[in-house]
């Protein structure tokens, strides 16, 4: 798909859309309209699918779609402290605390992807055998194989701890490696450091040419299956909360999930997410 709209790398931008600060880095701006929309998101936005989906709305909105390149966890901190208008996060349970607390609302299914457990290809842990991913965690902590993690409270850090409290382990020691790092950066640093990494499989498909030293060991397992939605300001709580709204909704429409079951085919021979209608057995 082509892009339009040029990325623009920590650009520091007025934020009109956005009413607890003036001034905060974007990764992109999407469209030119006479409004604005804050988004704050993770791997969507990395891997270009919020530039599909914020450009299609852009068009037909005249808004100006703001991205904030952020995890679940801290895109949530920044809706819950009304610097974003709109969040697409994969958290169930912290996007299910902020509905019950009022703070957002319109949580709409989006669709979603998985995780897969990646690793050396000579696999030292026995990953491969593993019937799950506790069993396979518990494998890798056995041998004490490098295993990074983003350990930056996203949506995969949540998942990935819960998948260690399932096998009973607190990893622990200088084989389990904090990055604080986005999904791709720590993909790219498993690959240097031939160590264990539990990927999307979005980013896996954009990022395994570069990563030669390493192999999908194992997935499947329906704890790794990653849901998205989109949550919003209340009306009235930002000024794009309105706008927000507007566009919670479009994600919902067929156009915009024709835009996401499509996703990465062109590119990569396969769509990088499940729409929605395919999503909803996993919720």
């Amino acid at each position: 798909m082509k892009r339009t709209v040029a990325v623009i790398t920590s650009l520091i931008v007025f934020a009109g859309g956005c009413s607890a600060t003036s001034q905060t880095k974007y990764a992109a701006i999407y469209g030119s309209g006479s409004r604005t929309l804050v988004v704050a998101t993770g791997s969507p936005g990395e891997l270009g699918l919020l530039e599909a989906l914020g450009e299609a709305f852009a068009d037909k909105a005249e808004t100006r779609v703001l991205w904030y390149n952020a995890g679940s966890g801290e895109s949530l901190e920044l809706l819950h402290r009304k610097e974003v208008d709109v969040v697409m996060v994969h958290a169930p349970q912290a996007e299910q605390i902020a509905v019950g607390q009022g703070w957002a609302v319109k949580r709409t299914l989006v669709g979603s992807n998985e995780f897969y457990i990646v690793g050396p290809a000579d696999d030292p842990a026995g990953v491969r055998s593993a019937s799950t991913a506790a069993q396979a965690y518990r494998k890798i902590a056995e041998q004490k194989a490098k295993f990074l993690s983003r350990a930056d409270d996203s949506g995969t850090h949540k998942r990935e701890m819960a998948i260690w409290r399932q096998a009973g382990i607190d990893p622990e020691g200088l084989w389990y490696i904090p990055t604080h790092e986005f999904m791709m950066a720590t993909l790219l640093r498993a690959n240097a450091q031939n160590g264990y990494f539990m990927t999307d499989n979005s980013t896996w498909i954009v990022g395994k040419k570069n990563t030669p030293h390493l192999r999908l060991l194992f997935k499947g397992d329906p704890v790794l299956v990653n849901v998205y939605h989109a949550l919003c300001q209340p009306v009235g709580a930002t000024p794009g909360a309105e706008i927000a709204g507007e566009f919670v909704g479009f994600l919902a429409s067929e156009e915009a999930q024709q835009i996401i079951r499509t996703y990465g085919i062109e590119e990569y021979g396969q769509p990088l997410y499940r729409d929605a209608k395919e999503s909803r057995q996993f919720e």
